[in-house]
């Protein structure tokens, strides 16, 4: 196709509104493509996804931040209240050191939060030290927490004290030590919030003269992120970026793979006919009986989930295809055009002939079953990750989705789980069928006067 074709095509591509935005909706796609690795790099994003230490300060089943700016709610956020910008008191007694460690905080949030955890790190102790917690509400009370011995490396779960539950009239930790007095004692009656400075009071006693002793207390929040949190604190924005490439390349690899092979071998066997061509039509005729995708599910399950294993059979079954009959009926007039007896003519060599002469002339009608079929591999690799037999080591759009389904995330309310992945499935779809459609009228010349 010449560059006079190609300038042509696209000053016909412009008139179509639908290509436009396909190809605004792949752009992005492919920006987001592109600056995922370089924003999270292959090997940082899969530790994380496997299991962060930075993943124990999100909370668990958060929704996005954009879903309670939608509906308009107040929603609290993760609040971390760190023993490094604390005013520590320090009394030295015989045998060691007494801190007083005042985490305090300005709580302001127009609901609870779902979770109230403290971390201690307290290493290179001899003899572990002993800490005693106080918490202090805006109007004065004081409540004991209860004492503990501190290790190297100590997360105390003060929502899951089921003592400190039942002195709090049996409020859980996290709504019932931020709850305002009386609020709920009438039967029915919903806790409220008391706004104001809270302190977390430690008092530590260290028996060695140069350890020290931090603290951490996290008031885990109801929101997170552009995408929320899954059951196990993972951000799922990382999913969510990651899986753009991965669902890309697979897709365009596939594409690419299939179309690329299967147009060769339908060029060679129009070209050669005789046995030749009767053996790619038998093969062919084999293969379109087979079911794709019991077949890569027999493979996920007693061999590999490898994404690239599951690439190759893929790629493998799409050879022989139907399509290798669609460009055969394309091929047959074009072998016996005139410029294809003057190519022999002058001695042009039978790979020659096919790779020069016959599949460049059905090229331009194949660019919208190509641009169509990239989002019918995406699916299927979604499909295959929904189904539990997606790569364990990527993060992907089915691999969230699968783990949707196995949290029963639509049940508990949580939509955004299932909405995010599902969305972005769907614009992929969207931008290359309205790419590929508006690609069909422009070089389609049955098409051109519709």
């Amino acid at each position: 196709m010449t560059g006079g074709r190609w300038r042509q095509g696209w000053r016909e591509l412009r008139r179509y509104p639908s290509a436009l935005l396909g190809l605004a909706i792949i752009a992005a796609l492919v920006a987001l493509a592109l600056a995922t690795p370089i924003a999270i790099p292959y090997g940082e994003a899969l530790a994380k996804w496997r299991g962060s230490e930075a993943w124990q300060r999100n909370p668990v089943n958060a929704a996005p931040l954009w879903l309670d700016r939608l509906t308009g709610g107040d929603a609290p956020h993760t609040l971390v209240v760190e023993s490094a910008s604390a005013p520590v008191e320090e009394h030295a007694f015989a045998g060691g050191r007494r801190l007083r460690i005042p985490l305090a905080f300005d709580y302001e949030a127009g609901g609870f939060p779902s979770e109230l955890n403290l971390f201690l790190h307290a290493p290179g102790h001899a003899q572990p030290p002993f800490a005693r917690l106080t918490w202090r509400t805006p109007d004065g009370r004081e409540l004991g927490l209860g004492g503990y011995r501190i290790g190297a490396r100590e997360r105390i779960a003060l929502s899951q004290d089921r003592a400190l539950e039942r002195r709090l009239d049996g409020l859980v930790p996290h709504i019932g030590l931020l709850a305002e007095p009386g609020s709920a004692a009438a039967p029915g009656a919903e806790p409220r919030v008391l706004p104001g400075r809270y302190t977390l009071r430690l008092d530590v006693l260290v028996f060695d003269e140069a350890a020290a002793c931090d603290a951490e207390l996290v008031l885990y929040g109801r929101v997170h992120g552009i995408a929320g949190t899954d059951h196990q604190r993972r951000d799922l924005a990382l999913a969510l970026m990651w899986g753009t490439p991965v669902a890309l390349a697979f897709g365009l690899l596939a594409a690419v793979g299939t179309t690329v092979t299967t147009l060769v071998i339908a060029a060679v066997g129009v070209w050669y006919r005789g046995w030749v061509d009767a053996t790619i039509q038998r093969l062919t005729e084999v293969n379109m009986i087979l079911p794709i995708l019991p077949i890569l599910v027999m493979v996920g399950t007693l061999y590999s989930t490898s994404i690239w294993l599951m690439l190759g059979v893929v790629v493998v079954l799409g050879i022989f295809s139907a399509g290798i009959k669609m460009y055969r009926a394309m091929l047959l007039p074009i072998r016996e055009a005139p410029y294809i007896e003057a190519a022999r003519a002058y001695g042009a060599s039978n790979a020659r002939i096919v790779l020069r002469y016959l599949i460049p002339r059905i090229l331009p009608v194949l660019i919208p079953t190509f641009v169509t079929l990239i989002p019918t591999f995406v699916f299927l690799e979604a499909s295959l990750a929904v189904l539990g037999l997606g790569d364990p080591l990527l993060p992907t759009w089915g691999k969230v989705l699968n783990d949707a389904q196995s949290q029963s995330a639509l049940y508990n309310g949580y939509y955004y789980w299932v909405i995010s992945p599902a969305v972005l499935l769907m614009l992929t779809g969207l931008g290359f069928a309205m790419l590929g459609f508006a690609l069909d009228r422009v070089f389609n010349p049955r098409l051109r006067s519709l």
